[in-house]
């Protein structure tokens, strides 16, 4: 699976303490393996089209929706990250 970061999500991962940065980047190493993998609890967002919410910890989380390149490969659209409330206010 190929990841793309928006701007957004960059900003708001600079802000992590650096603990939750790695958390999201042990999160994100899942998310390519196996994006239905357990501890993630991907589900998709109400009322948002396409837009998926993951778990990093129990506090949080981060925000994605998925895309195909023109050789029809997956793209994984980092959209956001940030405590749980935060996040999914802008996902």
């Amino acid at each position: 699976m190929i990841f793309r970061r928006t701007e957004r999500f960059l900003k708001a991962f600079q802000l992590l303490p650096a603990d939750n940065q790695r958390k999201t980047l042990k999160a994100l190493a899942k998310l390519g393996q196996n994006p239905r993998h357990p501890s993630l609890e991907m589900k998709k967002l109400q009322g948002r089209d396409g837009v998926w919410e993951a778990r990093v910890d129990q506090k949080y989380r981060f925000t994605v929706h998925f895309e195909r390149n023109a050789e029809g490969e997956a793209i994984c659209v980092l959209r956001n990250v940030d405590n749980h409330d935060e996040c999914l206010k802008k996902p």
